[in-house]
């Protein structure tokens, strides 16, 4: 390619060596113009064109330099190295150089060197150098394969040619790198950089260069293939029998896409940026030609770079283990177990004895249910996943239409190991997706909030994991009642189909559970699941939510949620499978928001809702009986106290009777033996030592006052402190008993007792003050380009006295202070607060009554609903 053909002319005419000499702010100015012209090529051109004109404008700003400081006139070579050493630049990518000197280097040259360098960073390249001999270039690339992958890519710009000459034979010598020392290092440490990402490539904010099957994964290829074949490109490695021509094409064409992608991104972050972060999604997708940047256009940008990522890590992996056979010269084979007249097991691997193995589409199947009846099988051998690649993408139609694949995959999903290596590898390879069309649709679906850390497969996947490891004996101790459950029904496998179809119907429009519903429905039909399997299968769809919502929204000491709980659910064995399903899917949703506050709450829902099938629902629970209950046990517990009996005994007349339901035995007599021991005459804070439902109970006793619950609430999100659930009682007498289950930064409860006091300390010189200076902090920034539509509904309530609402908003810092804020001004009491966040939504629900204590009118609804909008705007 002509250097004409790369860049316009006016910048080689500027940077020629005989041009005038140029000042750095001259050369600044030139670099913008460049910068802005490629922007202005980047819809239209070929990035393999852009990528490499950079690096020929690079290569010019550099000779001009190096002449400018009279390096041309020592015996000193200018090298390019790593991606810049094989004219690939992106265009705010890092630019890396080596000096290559002599062993003794004079003063003058060192001086030259270093304005050299300076100048270079005065232009504003941002460059990544070294200074070194031939002999230091050796030592240090012999002890870290880094550097010796980076000479492996020299390149001369300019300089001393005899140097470069000595230096690129000695790398080829196998005391610099063999060819299999240099091929497990660069396995291990792609192993090592997968491992960050904990093996998901589905992360929504990728690292386009490091994420399993980005653009690192393509290079370690090239770069194996050059230590081994000295292969300069990767399309050589046909002629090597190493790569068919189709999947030479279609790395480039992954390739491709991973470099527009990286294109536009440094583009629009304006600098040298590889995390495709929220913040940059919908511009790089405007930028890439995939709509206006909205969230339909980052849903398409994304869901073909997620199953872009997926080629590139099936090739990889398929291409390293041919390599690994090649390079590693192992013996013939240490072991082989014939299965049958088709696959033999080679050293673990299973490997078809015959190329055409996959013409029928159901030996795909065969294969992953060899799989999982032979436990000894550790991966597909290279040739056989060559093979079954070609086989999967000749397919013409869905392997659920054969009547023996449908039989297969039921044999598959019912056996012991079904879910174990045997889905995994279908997950990995696409076979799902080609076995069930509406899968298909899922793979690469990602959700634009901060709430799903997965594409919806991905997540499906996760679950579907989840729900085996509580299969295993071995891991009873993670989730002992889950693992108690799974192990103990007789159809574990409905389980298992519903996590297949629960999100199946996402991105198509409307209600994902019924539309899944109807799908899981049809499944079981024709895979002749039976009647009963199969409306177990879609009422699990249909309700997998249920259990979630009604944890983290409703009041579950409150009887009636439970009993309307029960009711949907209907018996004990669609309880023991919708909590399961629900464990898996809340922990495969996103790893960093489970914690123990919500394990403890599904669990409680379980056992609650367990009792009340078997008391039976038409005898509702007994309030008089059930507040004599607590109270005589409360007593029983202080009796071992030194407290006052007729001040006891004169409290609790002062409490109504909704504190006595709302409370446990424990926590009445935690609560009231130091209210009578403290006195009225200031606040009581009670900070527990024991988590309660994974979270820290912060207990609050003091005289009512205006704004006491913004107070509160404000000085808690102050502390960094996410409140989860709050219980607002007040005492006949005008006292206030409210609780805040809260927990720290870390989703944990509060452990230092430390903090505690200081908590309790700052909360209880806050209630006491007659004025709050809590200022909420900022909104982080990964939360300003979510745009949460603020929704408030009314919900019928249990208690006829009484208003329930939830309220959807984007989540923020002086978000509960706000709403209680707007609380105080409608003269609104709190009974309650489930406070929950999804990501970067917050969706909470409220117990309110007016300022008599009654329900809401409508008219006083339709005011508190205006003013709550009207704060979400301000």
């Amino acid at each position: 390619m002509n250097t004409s053909d790369i860049i316009p002319e006016q910048y080689i005419d500027a940077l020629a060596v005989s041009a005038p000499t140029l000042t750095s702010q001259q050369i600044c100015a030139l670099s913008q113009e460049f910068q802005q012209w490629q922007k202005e090529q980047f819809p239209i051109s070929e990035i393999t064109s852009l990528v490499a004109a950079r690096a020929f404008y690079v290569d010019l700003i550099l000779t001009k330099l190096w002449c400018q400081h009279h390096l041309d006139e020592y015996q000193i070579s200018l090298v390019a190295v790593g991606g810049y050493g094989r004219r690939e630049l992106h265009p705010y990518s890092d630019v890396d150089i080596l000096l290559l000197t002599q062993e003794s280097v004079e003063v003058d040259l060192a001086e030259s060197i270093s304005a050299f360098i300076t100048q270079l960073w005065d232009v504003k390249l941002d460059i990544g150098h070294s200074v070194r001999s031939v002999k230091e270039c050796l030592k240090q690339a012999i002890d870290d394969v880094t550097i010796a992958t980076n000479l492996m890519e020299m390149r001369k710009i300019c300089g001393h040619e005899s140097l470069v000459a000595h230096l690129q034979p000695l790398l080829n010598e196998d005391y610099f790198w063999t060819s299999e020392k240099f091929f497990l290092a660069k396995k291990n440490e792609q192993y090592k950089r997968h491992e960050q990402y904990h093996g998901a490539s589905y992360t929504l904010e990728p690292n386009l260069k490091a994420n399993p099957g980005g653009l690192r994964d393509i290079q370690t290829i090239g770069w194996v293939a050059k230590r081994h074949f000295m292969a300069d490109t990767l399309e050589q490695l046909i002629d090597h029998n190493y790569l068919t021509s189709n999947e030479f094409f279609e790395l480039l064409e992954c390739q491709d896409y991973l470099w527009r992608m990286r294109g536009a991104l440094h583009f629009i972050a304006g600098r040298n940026e590889n995390r495709l972060l929220f913040d940059y999604q919908a511009d790089v997708a405007e930028l890439m030609g995939f709509g206006d940047g909205g969230k339909l256009a980052i849903e398409r940008m994304m869901k073909r770079f997620f199953r872009i990522i997926s080629r590139v890590a099936e090739l990889n992996k398929m291409l390293l283990q041919h390599f690994e056979y090649a390079i590693i010269n192992k013996k013939e084979h240490s072991k082989e177990t014939y299965i049958n007249e088709d696959f033999v097991i080679i050293d673990g691997q299973i490997k078809a004895l015959n190329k055409r193995v996959f013409t029928r589409s159901t030996m795909i199947m065969e294969l992953f249910l060899l799989i999982a009846e032979h436990e000894e099988i550790t991966d597909l051998h290279p040739d056989t996943l060559r093979l079954m690649r070609n086989a999967r993408r000749r397919l013409v139609s869905g392997m659920i239409d054969y009547a023996r694949c449908r039989t297969i995959f039921i044999e598959l999903i019912k056996h012991p190991r079904g879910l174990g290596l045997a889905f995994t590898l279908m997950h990995r390879y696409s076979i799902i997706g080609a076995y069930l069309p509406l899968w298909r649709n899922i793979v690469g679906q990602m959700q634009f909030d901060l709430f799903h850390a997965y594409s919806v497969d991905e997540h499906s996947y996760r679950l579907l994991k989840n729900l085996y490891r509580f299969s295993l004996p071995e891991h009873n101790e993670e989730f002992p009642l889950c693992s108690k459950i799974v192990q103990r029904v007789r159809k574990p496998e409905l389980l298992y189909f519903a996590g297949i179809f629960h999100d199946i119907a996402k991105g198509r429009g409307g209600d994902h559970a019924k539309l899944g519903a109807a799908d899981a429905l049809d499944f079981a039909k024709v895979h002749k699941l039976g009647d009963h399997d199969g409306r177990m299968i879609a009422w699990l769809v249909e309700q997998h939510l249920l259990m979630s919502v009604t944890a983290q929204r409703r009041d579950i000491s409150d009887p009636e949620v439970i009993k309307a709980f029960a009711e949907i659910v209907r018996d004990e064995a669609h309880l023991d499978y919708l909590y399961c399903l629900t464990v898996a899917d809340m922990r495969a949703t996103n790893e960093s928001l489970w914690n123990s506050w919500k394990a403890n709450l599904l669990e409680d829902l379980y056992f609650s809702a367990k009792r009340a099938f078997r008391r039976g629902l038409e005898k509702p629970v007994d309030l008089r009986a059930k507040i004599r209950e607590n109270q005589q046990q409360a007593l029983e517990i202080l009796q071992a106290q030194d407290i006052d009996h007729e001040q006891l005994q004169q409290l609790w007349k002062e409490f109504k009777a909704d504190y006595f339901l709302r409370y446990s035995p424990e926590q009445i007599a935690w609560h009231c033996q130091h209210i009578v021991q403290h006195g009225k005459d200031r606040p009581l804070v009670l900070i527990s030592a024991i988590p309660y439902r994974g979270g820290t109970e912060v207990f609050v006793y003091t005289k009512d006052k205006p704004h006491i619950f913004f107070n509160m609430v404000s000085l808690l999100g102050a502390k960094k402190l996410s409140i989860h659930d709050a219980k607002v009682t007040t005492s006949k007498t005008g006292y206030i008993a409210n609780t805040f289950v809260v927990l720290d930064n870390q989703n944990k409860a509060i452990t230092d007792s430390n903090r505690a006091k200081a908590l309790a300390k700052s909360l209880s010189a806050n209630l006491a003050s007659e004025k709050s200076r809590i200022k909420a902090r900022p909104l982080a920034k990964r939360f300003k380009q979510f745009k949460v539509k603020t929704q408030v509904s009314f919900i019928e309530s249990t208690t006829k006295n009484r208003t329930m609402l939830e309220i959807v908003a984007l989540d923020h810092p002086g978000l509960l202070a706000n709403i209680a804020a707007v609380f105080q001004k409608c003269k609104l009491q709190i009974h309650s607060a489930k406070i929950t966040t999804f990501g970067e939504k917050a969706e909470d629900v409220f117990t309110v009554s007016n300022k008599d204590n009654e329900a809401l009118t409508k008219a006083q609804e339709q005011a508190l609903e205006v003013m709550l909008f009207a704060d979400s705007h301000q």
